[in-house]
This record gives structure tokens, C-alpha cells and sequence, in this order.
């Protein structure tokens, strides 16, 4: 590879990158490398860069995002340089790195990834690295040499054996356990929270976004095994406990208020009431101030966070969710029914694409009765079928005696949204008082494709 910097050269490097050393936003499974074992030897290799500011470690099934580009974006607000490190990106794989600040926020430079690259190549071809230890190393980098304050690190998948699970973070954050990725982390939510709770380290202070009876002993196991020789267990007990917070179990500063922090968010999902719990929660562990919470309210603004519950179009109203899985979709799909219900919107149309390992069938149940149904695909080989999709909507309507009628397939996403804003079209023509809304989900790859588009 030249060592010389071009657009050309930097295109044909990302282009390289993604197919030598798969993301799991590109081929899913194939790209998950469980083990930390070469990223603490490339770690140490680098001088241990994470070592120079604080750490927040944000694992869960959903809500990671939201949580982490909240904290972000509250302790910017303070006056702190923030390190942000999420995933998956939407558009440019740099989304996935940024500072925030309290002024804005930017993206790492194209100039720095192509410098990384052309260093540390032979190390990551010797190990063996994939995309999303790759890039991790890159972000913790990055973040030093911009000499960042804190950072909030998100983890990819899991969190025992996930590739940002090197570092020891001043705060550890869980938002939720729910049924995703049962193929690689467990197939009950007590092995699945078993994994994520792989970030929990000694004496350092742990928020659990959601709690669960299946899932609150294992996080209590965790605290205490973590935290105290066998011999010390009953003794020290409730001192250890103090490290662990339930969020949805107290009442955080800003919280009595959250009502009014909800209305003014421009992170519009019903499912942010748990999130800003949550983040309210962590707050108060570390340091909450009161200028946080405006900080909060801009979160999206703030930190260019997108794709979740995001508005792309008022013609007709057009929002985008990368929500994926059932703990994620029931949330969504009763969002619109109750736009729907409560005369916000007259009809709903659906645009809905799902990748091939996810349970589909979980999902179908919980779609609105009374809406169209534009089912489509992405493009990539991680994609399922429209017709695949369909297929299965119509196996359960069959069995649900639910009509069909309002179904439809499209080849790709543009196709899809094209005959959503026909549908829409037409019903306005048909009622010049109907008011529809386009929503457009079921994967982050639908996402891309639809925010990509020009609107």
C-alpha cells in the first residue's frame, strides 16, 4: 500500500479494510472475533493510550447509543473534552469516533485513519485483527492524541470478551439485557447479562439501566466476586452493594422533571424515558450538574448523533429507527400505533427491512394491524429477502386471520421508499385532510441506505 495520501488511496485503504477485516455491520457473525487477547498485546504494542483520560464503559442490548451520546453530550457541557466511540456508523465509519465538546463536535480526519493504517498494517495482518478491533485501537488513539478528558466506550457485542473490554473505566454502564445475538452470547437473559457484565471491574461503580429477576443476581453475583476475597463475602457485603445502582429503582437529580426533558428532546423515541433514567442515574455517580441536563435535551445536535427516531422528511412526515430486535421494535411499533390512535397521523406506512440472523417472526407480531407494509431489503449479503420477509408476514396474518392486502415488496431500499411516497401520495389525493406517516426501519443497513438518499 502507498504511503502517500489521496482521496483515491484512502477510498481504495477503507475498501480494503472492510473486506480483509470484516465488520459485523458488513457479514455479521463472521466478523465476531470473542477474546481480548490481541487487543491488550496490540495495546500494549501502542503504549496503552486509554491510560490518558477516564473511561466510561457502556454495554447492553439496547439503548447504548443513546446512553453514551447522552453522557456525552452532559459532560461536554461542563466544559470537558469528550472522547465519544460508538457503533454501528450510518454513513462513514469515522462516525463512529468523535469529540464533543461544549462548541460542537468532529469526526476523526481521513488523514489520521490513513496514518494509523499505514503504521500499525503489519501488526494487525500478523494478528490477524478484524474491523472492530481495528477500529477500537484507532479510537483509543485518537482520543489520546487529541488529548480528550474522558471517554465514553461503547462496547460492539457483549462485553466479557468484547474488544473495548481492556480498559478500567471510572464508571460502568449496562443498559438492558434482552434476546440478541443469541448465537454468540447465550440463549437465556442470564447468560446473555453473563457477558455483559464482563465490564464490571473491581471497586469500579456499576448503573443497570433496566432491572430483571432473571437478570439482577447475575449483576449482583458479578459486584460481589468482582469486588471481595471469598472469605470476606458476608461481612462486607453491603458496603459492595453500594458500587451497584439499579436506575429504574431510585430517583436521580433532573429526574422529577423528566417529563418536561422528554417534550424538549430532540432524541424523540419513547424508549429514551429508560435511557435518560439511565443516564440521570450514571450522572449522579460521577458529578451531576445542572447544566447537563439543557446538554441532554440537544443530545442529537450536539454530538451529530442520528438514525434514532429521526424526522428526515415533513412530506410527508418521515422518521428512520435502527431499532432491530423485539426489545427494541415493541417500543417503535407502539410509538406509531399510539401517533396513530391519538390523531397525529391519519395512516401509517411501514418500510421494513431485516438482516438474515435476526428473529424476524419475533418482531411481526408486535407490527401494527391497521398499517401498509412496504417490505424491502438492503444491499450486502447480510441482508434477508424481501420476499423472504413477506413471506413470513403473511404466515402470521394467515394464522392471526389478518389481511394481506396492504403488503408490499420492493427489491432495494430507494424502490421501497419510492413506493412508500406514491402510497402516501395517493391517500392524500383520496382525502386531502389524511395526514400519512413513512417510517423506515428494521436495521441499521435500511437506515444507511434511506439517510444516504437525497431528500
Amino acid at each position: 500500500m502507498d504511503n502517500f495520501f489521496s482521496e483515491e488511496a484512502y477510498a481504495k485503504m477503507i475498501q480494503e479494510l472492510f473486506c480483509r477485516f470484516p465488520s459485523f455491520q458488513k457479514v455479521g457473525a463472521g466478523a465476531y472475533k470473542p477474546g481480548i487477547a490481541n487487543m491488550e498485546f496490540a495495546d500494549q504494542l501502542m503504549g496503552h493510550p486509554h491510560r490518558r483520560y477516564k473511561v466510561i464503559h457502556v454495554a447492553g442490548t439496547n439503548g447504548k447509543g443513546s446512553v453514551s451520546n447522552m453522557l456525552a453530550s452532559a459532560l461536554a457541557a461542563t466544559g470537558v473534552r469528550v472522547g465519544l466511540y460508538t457503533s454501528p456508523h450510518i454513513i462513514d465509519f469515522r462516525e463512529r469516533m468523535r469529540v464533543v465538546e461544549d462548541s460542537g463536535f468532529h469526526l476523526v480526519s481521513k488523514e489520521y485513519v490513513w496514518d494509523f493504517v499505514c503504521r500499525w498494517k503489519d501488526t494487525f495482518d500478523h494478528l490477524d485483527m478484524s474491523f472492530f478491533e481495528i477500529t477500537t485501537l484507532m479510537a483509543l488513539n485518537w482520543f489520546a492524541d487529541e488529548e480528550v478528558d474522558v471517554v465514553v466506550l461503547e462496547t460492539g457485542l457483549g462485553g466479557r470478551l468484547d474488544s473495548t473490554n481492556i480498559v478500567t473505566p471510572v464508571l460502568s454502564v449496562i443498559t438492558n439485557i434482552g434476546l440478541d445475538h443469541c448465537d454468540m452470547l447465550g440463549d437465556t437473559l442470564g447468560e446473555i447479562a453473563f457477558e455483559k457484565a464482563g465490564i464490571i471491574k473491581p471497586k469500579v461503580p456499576v448503573v443497570i439501566g433496566e432491572s430483571h429477576p432473571e437478570t439482577d443476581p447475575v449483576f449482583e453475583r458479578k459486584v460481589l466476586y468482582t469486588n471481595l476475597p471469598e472469605a470476606e463475602f458476608m461481612g462486607n457485603r453491603n458496603s459492595i452493594m453500594s458500587l451497584l445502582t439499579f436506575a429504574d429503582k431510585v430517583c436521580p437529580p433532573g429526574w422529577g422533571n423528566h417529563d418536561e426533558i422528554l417534550a424538549a428532546m430532540d432524541l424523540r423515541g419513547e424508549y429514551q424515558r429508560k435511557n435518560l433514567r439511565t443516564v440521570l442515574a450514571a450522572l449522579d455517580v460521577i458529578s451531576y450538574d445542572g447544566r447537563m441536563v439543557d446538554a441532554i435535551v440537544h443530545t442529537a445536535q450536539r454530538t451529530g448523533f442520528n438514525g434514532r427516531w429521526q424526522q428526515i422528511s415533513d412530506s410527508p412526515v418521515t422518521i428512520v429507527d435502527i431499532g432491530h430486535n423485539e426489545h427494541g421494535l415493541k417500543y417503535n411499533f407502539a410509538q406509531l400505533q399510539k401517533m396513530k390512535d391519538e390523531g397525529r397521523c391519519t395512516h401509517l406506512i411501514m418500510v421494513y427491512g431485516s438482516v438474515a440472523d435476526k428473529d424476524v417472526d419475533s418482531v411481526i407480531h408486535l407490527m401494527p394491524e391497521d398499517a401498509v407494509y412496504v417490505f424491502t431489503q438492503a444491499q450486502g449479503k447480510r441482508a434477508l429477502p424481501a420476499t423472504a420477509v413477506y413471506e413470513k408476514y403473511c404466515a402470521y396474518c394467515a394464522s392471526v386471520c389478518r389481511s394481506v392486502a396492504n403488503a408490499h415488496v420492493a427489491p432495494g431500499v430507494a424502490e421501497a421508499v419510492d413506493l412508500a411516497q406514491e402510497l402516501a401520495t395517493g391517500i392524500v389525493t383520496s382525502d386531502p385532510s389524511a395526514r400519512p406517516l413513512i417510517y423506515i426501519g428494521g436495521s441499521t443497513y435500511v437506515v444507511s441506505e434511506v439517510v444516504a438518499l437525497d431528500w
